[in-house]
């Protein structure tokens, strides 16, 4: 079994994203966005992705819509949907977010944006 108090442990993190899990089907995955920073604009053909907000203040980008995302909300993506979620607050935007099938490397690391737009880049 593998349990998490899923909010304590993406609040605790600073990096931009961070692969807690990965199984055969989904994948689990905190991230904090800085003050000012973005997901990026991006489309995930096959995998979809639901994302869960834990903390600050956003915009969800989402196949032409655009919506306020704050704690306890939950944005739903589809595969094959264009998407990007901006943090419009003082504060970090932290969220936790599932892929299923999963879309990065297990146990994947990336502190910064920049740091996971090379790894995307490189594989």
């Amino acid at each position: 079994m593998h349990h998490f108090t899923i909010a304590t442990v993406a609040e605790e993190s600073a990096d931009f994203r961070r692969v807690l899990w990965t199984g055969e089907k989904s994948q689990l995955v905190i991230m904090t966005i800085p003050p000012g920073g973005e997901i990026g604009d991006e489309v995930h053909e096959g995998i979809d992705q639901l994302l869960t907000f834990v903390s600050g203040v956003g915009e969800a980008r989402v196949g032409g819509e655009t919506r306020e995302v704050r704690q306890g909300d939950l944005v739903a993506v589809p595969a094959g949907t264009r998407h990007n979620f901006v943090n419009t607050g003082v504060n970090p935007l932290v969220l936790y977010t599932v892929y299923g099938p999963p879309e990065h490397a297990d146990g994947a690391v990336h502190r910064t944006k920049e740091e996971a737009d090379r790894a995307e880049h490189a594989a």
